[in-house]
């Protein structure tokens, strides 16, 4: 009986965050797309924590948004709690973070999925790569049926080899029981595809009526709503949201975790993959910070319909036993009953080194990858990866040049670029310190930084473009007509300032420079400036900040413009290093292992100095001289 066989134009390789946003952006670009997943029931799965967002993580949403992606619309229908972090802080810090219905979320995921024209959605697993001469051809399954396609994007997440693991239990399965991906492995690495363990963990959910909810801290959401998506209405996603808890680890607890340390997978040798550095299990804790008596543990509905409450930050691979001892150390966890255990997972996933800044493989042509498979960790790291890689493939079957955004213009670009040229040992997160441009690249102007892009790659309503022009301008016009409104300091004037605390004029002043004071901003200047107009909430809040830290601003944009100029220095492809006298064996090493586009991205190469940069830019540049003279 002969196999399936079929064609189309991209073939995605799992249906998590990075699979669903890829799938999206090519069947919304126009193209043939069918998405793999090992389970249709684990669409969209959040198989870790309940949330959306958070520090760094929510800049990466509203981006992913403003560029046309899914996740900021779904987090919007779905969330039960909402909650802005970092508000005594900067804006450039300022985080949306959505605790997230479960089954809700992978509902909508799912459902908009299946609606979506071009899109093709089948259960399977795919078990080999069919590669001619570097070229991806397309993908077999493990049935023996083959797809063939012009593109392919790899969103596996942890299911390559996965096998969970807790205390000397040892599950070969993926996360929640689901089946592991146990056939590709082998066939990236004989297509040169170097692959390596990591790991990830997360802690026990537990039944809501075992907890003792007077012995913790209530945490609430915000009053005031703030969706995710630029293109949801705010005043009709305001509804009551459930409360989320905060309590700690004691001695008793830690005492517990020492006693049965060598019980601890992770410390025994059983686990053998590297875990993330920035979202350490309970037992890692303990050890590294020996010095705390106490640990956070968030205590987070899973959803409306179910008891099971997620306990972050007690993420464990502990034997089931020691998990119920420590756990019933916690205050308000004292009779706590337990639904399902901790445990780590291991997985494979890419060596560093082998990608492109377009997200491409460098060995095999029009294969492309995004999310844990590259590297890294979280929801949203993996579907801003995943709309990348979608674009990309799309582009690269119609022949156009790919989207790389960088370090300047987004989170994301700072994510990727960080993938493609950091070595890195350990699962990667976002944090908002990576980002050196990050008051340029604040959430809250997101839609003014990428929306234009989105549009011009398609995936962006002509409507929503318009939308963010006229904001633009009207954001323009206000903060100029401030900067040359004055004031004199006549009586009113000098009333209102004593009233509200600040200096008292000595001379005229503009309402821009009462608007950088401290204790001023574009709301509390009303009384004082008689020539405004209604303008939008969106628009004065981009007139306040703009105001208040324009010589802030003006610094980074500045920095950038330098940074600009070794981003626009290219490097020839295929370049071969080994011709450059005076370059330091490492430097030498690591830059042919790169193959970095640009010098910018050279720059950040770790193991390559700015001598060495130096030395390549006096080497490019003689060989331009030699190049003209051939010419003449």
């Amino acid at each position: 009986m002969a196999n399936v066989e079929e064609t189309y134009d991209v073939v995605i390789v799992g249906a998590g965050h990075a699979g669903c946003e890829a799938a999206l952006a090519c069947a919304r670009l126009g193209f043939d797309t069918i998405m793999f997943t090992v389970s249709v029931d684990s669409i969209a799965l959040m198989p870790c924590n309940p949330n959306i967002g958070g520090t760094s993580k929510g800049h990466l949403v509203r981006e992913l948004d403003a560029l046309g992606g899914e996740m900021g619309k779904n987090i919007d229908k779905s969330f039960i709690q909402s909650k802005m972090l970092n508000k005594s802080k900067g804006p450039a810090v300022h985080s949306l973070r959505a605790q997230a219905d479960k089954q809700d979320y992978t509902r909508e995921m799912r459902k908009t999925l299946e609606n979506t024209e071009n899109l093709t959605i089948r259960q399977g697993e795919v078990s080999e790569l069919i590669v001619e001469n570097g070229v991806i051809k397309g993908v077999k399954m493990i049935s023996g049926s083959t797809y063939f396609s012009k593109a392919v994007v790899l969103a596996t997440g942890v299911y390559l080899k996965a096998k969970c693991i807790y205390g000397d239990v040892c599950q070969y399965t993926g996360p929640n029981g689901l089946m592991a991906a146990n056939n590709l492995s082998k066939s990236l690495m004989n297509h040169g595809i170097k692959l390596r363990r990591f790991k990830t963990g997360t802690p026990a959910r537990v039944d809501k009526r075992s907890i003792d909810f007077d012995k913790m801290e209530e945490q609430l959401g915000d009053k005031e709503i703030v969706p995710f998506s630029f293109s949801t209405d705010a005043e009709k996603i305001q509804k009551n949201q459930v409360s989320c808890w905060l309590t700690y680890t004691n001695e008793k607890t830690h005492k517990i975790i020492k006693d049965n340390i060598d019980r601890s997978p992770l410390f025994s040798g059983m686990i053998e993959g590297t875990g993330p550095r920035y979202c350490p299990s309970i037992e890692d804790k303990v050890v590294k910070f020996a010095d705390r008596d106490r640990h956070q543990v968030f205590i987070e509905p899973e959803g409306l319909y179910t008891n099971e409450m997620y306990l972050g930050g007690m993420s464990s691979s502990l034997p089931e036993d020691v998990q119920f001892a420590m756990y019933r150390t916690v205050p308000g966890l004292e009779n706590v009953k337990i639904v399902r255990n901790a445990y780590a997972i291991e997985y494979d996933c890419i060596e560093y080194g082998q990608l492109l800044p377009n997200l491409e493989l460098k060995k095999i042509k029009g294969l492309f990858s995004a999310g844990q498979f590259n590297g890294s960790s979280g929801y949203e790291e993996a579907a801003a990866q995943g709309l990348v890689a979608g674009i990309n493939a799309a582009r690269y079957v119609e022949g156009k040049e790919s989207l790389i955004l960088d370090r300047s213009q987004a989170y994301i670009g700072v994510l990727i670029d960080d993938l493609v040229t950091k070595e890195s040992h350990e699962p990667y997160r976002m944090m908002t310190s990576r980002a050196e441009y990050r008051l340029l690249l604040r959430q809250d102007n997101a839609d003014l930084r990428l929306t234009k892009i989105g549009y011009e790659i398609g995936l962006v309503t002509k409507e929503r473009y318009d939308y963010v022009c006229e904001k633009e301008k009207q954001i323009e016009q206000e903060i100029e007509r401030l900067e040359h409104c004055k004031l004199g300091a006549n009586k009113e004037v000098q009333e209102y300032l004593e009233e509200i605390g600040t200096t008292t004029l000595k001379t005229a002043t503009t309402l821009a420079e009462l608007i950088r004071r401290p204790e001023l901003d574009y709301k509390k200047v009303a009384s004082l400036d008689k020539q405004r107009k209604k303008l939008p909430e969106d628009v004065i809040e981009q007139v306040d900040i703009n105001i208040k830290y324009s010589g802030y601003i003006e610094r980074q944009k500045k920095q950038v413009k330098n940074f600009k100029k070794l981003e626009n220095k290219r490097i020839p492809e295929n370049f071969d290093y080994t011709d450059v006298k005076n370059l330091r064996i490492e430097a030498m090493q690591k830059l042919n292992l790169y193959q970095p586009v640009n010098i910018g991205q050279a720059s950040r190469i770790s193991g390559v100095s700015p001598a060495d940069i130096s030395v390549l830019l006096i080497y490019l540049e003689q060989q331009k001289q030699k190049e003209r003279k051939d010419i003449m």
